[in-house]
Formats: structure tokens, sequence, C-alpha cells
């Protein structure tokens, strides 16, 4: 067989359909004037065709003859190979919700109130995928489509939507790129521990999205930026000495800004075999680079970085003699920020517009180790704090504290966490409140976090309590949740305005225990009839027992 009988044997046959088509393509192209049509009673399909159009117009009949002719293609076209069929999803071993939570789920996702006094269900999302995923379910199939819509619009939900969608989730993403976080979200249930919270970690609620992937050296080699920082995240949890040779592999040709992130990813297994990787980095050109280097070797208390900073610390405070009445701190803060400062993350110029002598002994003591105090003292934090810390005549007493709470946040020292906050407020007591208190508060264990800011809402009331509560578990307890409604009992007989505390009402919707429904119904009844402070009690209540049904559903 010949080269040119092998082509032809290859290529489909021409038919008299695909011929008159193309006569009708020419027609068009160079116009009727100067290719006619096919004459009407012609033989073939043109010919054929040709019989069934008006001629008064020959551009009218060209576009009727075309159209024919198209439908008569089509009906004898050859059907192609079917496209293959993708593998099912992996199977979910997790039981679905209820009935009644798959209904609850469909209201909240649609994002309207059962009620006009009900608050925007689309704020109480969140907390119920939060539960289902804690009770170890899965959204019923039908729903998982429009949850992965509602999260690709709301960054907040998807580490707990990717672990609720589960492996129908991770197919679907497949079928349909606007659903390609779900590849670049780490799931909820083993998120990053950050440096001010002390919260367990839940069980995992969907086990294999916590394992790298088979592929993941090729992801971390071409995927995206978002995915990149996820895998690493998994591996870190799995294997952080991995995940650092991962991360050096490639260190030296990232972006600046990409290095800060993947830095920051390394806080999931932090321990002393980072600490050479991390020494390394305090030299890296970026300044970010270096002050996040330097953050995390601040929590490595046995770190060269430790030491160094330890050994600033003591020449800059210093126990005068204990024994005398006049006992104090002496402060001696440095006179220039050297060569070796800098390296260890110490700017020459302040960020914040304070005097640089200031901002380089804050510096110095936060990143200190804080177990460094008691063994060169003698003294416990709470002593420490009744002390007066001096230059002279002037007056470090405040800067030492701000660096002490700093410290004790990145360090997560519950016990100079406690000392820095100081007794539960009551009236006439505010407490000692050094530093940043929510901060403070979020390295505390959840139980004290509620009761301390409980009191402190007991004894203040609301206007400063926002920042507190927003660092309370949600739902909070019902002793916090009962100081809050007292609260705003209190605010309501005072005459003031519900709006002026519209950011705490906006979170006690979200947070208070639904319990307190009661409590909040007596307010509503109480109140003036038709006033603002009676529609928001109204509302609130509402709220509780919407939330209060929703929390069964998912229980039982």
């Amino acid at each position: 067989m010949t080269a040119s009988a092998v082509g032809t044997a290859a290529e489909p046959a021409r038919t008299a359909v695909d011929d008159d088509w193309a006569e009708l393509e020419t027609a068009a192209l160079l116009g009727t004037d100067r290719r006619p049509l096919p004459p009407p009673g012609g033989t073939g399909p043109a010919g054929e065709l040709a019989d069934a159009v008006d001629r008064t117009d020959q551009a009218t009949a060209l576009l009727e003859l075309a159209a024919l002719a198209a439908v008569r293609r089509r009906a004898g076209a050859t059907a192609g190979a079917p496209p293959a069929i993708p593998a099912p999803a992996a199977p979910d071993p997790r039981p679905e919700v209820s009935e009644a939570a798959a209904r609850r789920l469909a209201v909240l996702l649609g994002g309207r109130s059962a009620a006009a006094t009900t608050a925007n269900l689309a704020e109480l999302l969140p907390q119920w995928l939060s539960a289902a995923r804690e009770r170890g379910y899965r959204p019923p199939a039908h729903l998982v489509p429009s949850l992965l819509d509602t999260a690709r619009t709301r960054s907040e939900l998807r580490a707990d939507t990717v672990a609720l969608a589960g492996p129908l989730g991770r197919w679907l993403a497949g079928q349909n790129p606007d659903w390609r976080f779900v590849t670049r979200t780490a799931p909820a249930g083993t998120p990053a521990i950050p440096a001010t919270s002390t919260e367990p970690a839940g069980p995992p609620a969907s086990a294999p999205l916590d394992r790298p992937t088979p592929d993941g050296e090729q992801l971390w080699h071409e995927g995206l930026f978002a995915e990149r920082v996820t895998h690493l995240t998994r591996l870190r949890r799995s294997d952080p000495t991995a995940g650092l040779a991962l991360l050096a592999s490639t260190w030296s040709t990232e972006r600046a800004e990409d290095r800060v992130l993947f830095l920051d990813a390394l806080q999931d297994g932090l321990s002393a075999s980072d600490e050479s990787f991390l020494e390394a980095a305090l030299s890296d050109r970026s300044k970010n680079v270096r002050t996040t280097a330097a953050e995390l070797l601040s929590t490595l208390p046995g770190s060269a970085f430790a030491a160094r900073m330890a050994e600033r610390a003591r020449a800059a405070v210093r126990l005068t003699d204990g024994s005398a009445p006049g006992a104090h701190l002496a402060v001696t803060p440095p006179a220039a920020c050297d060569a070796a400062m800098q390296r260890d993350g110490i700017p020459v110029k302040s960020p914040t517009g304070r005097g640089e002598r200031a901002w380089w002994f804050g510096e110095i003591v936060a990143g200190a180790p804080l177990a460094l105090w008691a063994q060169d003292t003698g003294l416990t934090p709470d002593q420490l704090l009744t002390l007066r810390a001096a230059d002279g005549e002037a007056d470090w007493t405040d800067d030492l504290h701000e660096a002490w709470a700093r410290a004790a946040v990145r360090q997560q020292d519950a016990g100079w966490a406690r000392a820095l906050l100081g007794p539960a407020p009551r009236p006439g007591r505010p407490g000692r409140t050094s530093g940043a208190p929510a901060r403070l508060l979020a390295v505390l264990p959840r139980a004290e976090r509620a009761a301390w800011t409980a009191a402190f809402v007991r004894a203040h009331g609301l206007s400063d309590a926002f920042q507190l509560l927003g660092a309370c578990a949600t739902p909070w307890t019902p002793p916090l949740s009962t100081a809050v409604v007292a609260a705003l009992e209190r605010a309501a007989a005072s005459g003031a305005y519900p709006w002026s505390h519209s950011g705490v009402l906006g979170m006690t919707e979200r947070a208070l225990a639904p319990e307190t429904a009661p409590a909040v119904e007596a307010l509503a009844a109480d109140a003036a009839p038709d006033t603002a402070w009676a529609d928001t009690f109204g509302r609130l209540a509402e709220t509780l027992r919407f939330r209060a049904a929703m929390l069964a559903e998912l229980t039982g």
C-alpha cells in the first residue's frame, strides 16, 4: 500500500452533504452575485434543499439553505466516543446529619431569616458547620455544592467546609474550577497553633486531608502559592522534619513575601531541630523574614537566640538590694542598637514612633525567656510586678510590664499572663491589666478566660469589654452569658441606646449560651413596647431559640 493510500484510508470519507456545505460556504464568502446558489430541482442534497426556499432574496435564501444544511449535517453525524466517566468519590464513613439538621442547613445557606425578628442567619452558619464537624457528621450530598459555593465567597468558612465536605467535596472540586479552594485549604480539626491561643486542637474531622498527598513533591514545585502553604502546613503536622527539609530545598529561590508566610507554617511542630534554619533566617535580606524568625526563636527557651536576649535583658534590668525598703528594679536601657541586636530582629528605628532606647529596651525584654527573672531574682511574677522599675528619676515600669506582656503572649506562659492580668476585677478594683488584656486572656484556659471576663463585665459593664469578650471561646459559658445579660439590662435601664453597644450585641447573637433565652425574653417583656430595646431583646431572644434548636438537632 502506498503512502497516499494510507493517508486516504486514515481520513474520514467525504460525503455529498460535505460538498454541498462547502459550496454554500463559498457562496457566502464570495457573494451570491459571483457564486450563484444551487438551482432548484437539482440532484444531490443541495438540490433537494434548494426546492424548499424562496429565491426572491438571494441573501435570505442563502441563510435558509445554510440552516437546513446544518440540520442535515448534524442529523447525519456519527456519534463520537463518549467522555470517560470519572471514578466516583471515595466513600465517607461518617454518619449524615439528621433530616431536621439538613433542613436547617438549607435555611442557613439560603441566608434568609426564619422570622423578621431573627438575626442574620448567615452569621449563624459558621456555628452550624463547627458543631457538625466536632460531632463527626457529614452534610447531605445534595447540599454540598451549595456549601462549596458559599465557602467560595466566604473564606472564614473554608476550613470547616473542607472538613465537612470530605471526600465528596474533594471530588467535586476536581470537576469544577470554581471550587479549587478545596485543594488549597487546610481543613478544620487540626489547626495551626497561633501565637495567641492555647486551645487544644479538636479531633481531625477528616484524617486523609491532614496527610500529605502522594504527589506532594510535584505540588510543592508546581502548585499555586496557597496550595504550597497548605501542603507545608499539613506536612509539618505529620512530619515536622520532612516539612523543614522541603522548605529548605527551595528557600533560596522563594520571594521575600512568600518566605514570611512559609516561616509562619513552622509554628506547627516547632522544636529545637528548627533552630539552625531559623538562625540562618536571621541574616535574611528581608526585614519581615528576620523579624518572624526572631519571634519564632524567642519561643524556644533553650535556643542560642534566647540566651543572647537573656544576656541583654540582664544588662538592662537588675534587682536592687531586695532587703532594703526601697528595693526596685534598676533599668539601664541600651545606648545603641549594635549589629548583633539588628541581626536578632531589633530594628534601629522604632516603627511605632516611640523613643529609640525605649523601643530597644522593650524588644530585648519581650524576646528574653520569662523564666530568667525568677532565676535571677528569686521572686515570683506577682512579686516582680509590685516593684517599681526606674532609671534614676525616669520611670520605666509601664514599659517593662508591656514588654513582659508581649513575652507572655509569645511564650504562651499562663503564669505570667495570669499575674499581668491581676485578680479578677471587681468594683473599685479594676485589676492590673498590663499590656493588652485580650491577648493575655487568650493564653489562659478557656474556663479561666470566661471567669475573668465575667468578673470584668460585672464590675465595669460592657463599654470596654468588646475585645475581652472576643477572646473568649464561643458559646460563652453560662456565668459569662448571665453577666452579659445583666450588663445589657443595666445599660437599658440607664437610658443608653442599643446602638452604643452594637458590637457586643452582634456578638451576643452568636455567642450567648442559648440557656439565657428565658432571661432575655423577660427583658423584652419588661421593656417599653415599640422601643429600640424591646426590639433588640426580642430579636436576641428569637435568635437564641433558633440556635438552641439548631444545636439540639445536631446533638440528637
